[in-house]
């Protein structure tokens, strides 16, 4: 294996952990809300604009299943609701309710001591290092990303 291949699989295995480590915070955080991880993820997704079931799944890179199932549970529980879609007719648009937002509200305590936490051990500056990273490599990812055929699946 190349060099660089080792530094792919290397980078790969590292952000497989750290999806898992965010989750498990993610689930903490999220409890005393009466939320998991990703309830939580479904809702924070339209807190600042109404997307629809794709739109949520595709941004926070999950399957459009587990958002339809999980959105569909927020919207018995009255933490999500369905609004018309002025661009398609099918494709309703997701937002909270005062009742979702009410339940993010009481993460928002947990959040802010883990991020302080956070930030004490690592830094401001290096915070927004690794963020622009992150970002950097995931813009990268999306730009040069190969359709199945292409990687010899």
């Amino acid at each position: 294996m190349s060099e660089t291949q080792e530094s792919l699989s290397a980078m790969a295995l590292t952000t497989f952990a750290l999806n898992g480590l965010f989750l498990d915070v993610a689930e903490q955080l999220a409890a005393p809300a009466g939320l998991t991880a990703t309830r939580w993820q479904v809702i924070g997704a339209v807190l600042k604009e109404p997307l629809t079931q794709s739109e949520i799944a595709r941004r926070m890179g999950i399957t459009r299943q587990s958002v339809r199932r999980t959105s569909l549970q927020l919207v018995e529980e009255g933490m999500l609701h369905f609004t018309s879609n002025p661009s398609n007719r099918k494709a309703m648009l997701l937002q909270p309710t005062e009742k979702g937002y009410g339940a993010i509200k009481k993460i928002k305590p947990q959040h802010a001591a883990f991020a302080k936490r956070l930030e004490e051990r690592l830094g401001k500056e290096q915070m927004q290092k690794i963020l622009d990273a992150m970002a950097e490599l995931r813009q990268t990812l999306e730009t040069i990303a190969l359709p199945e055929q292409d990687l010899g699946m």
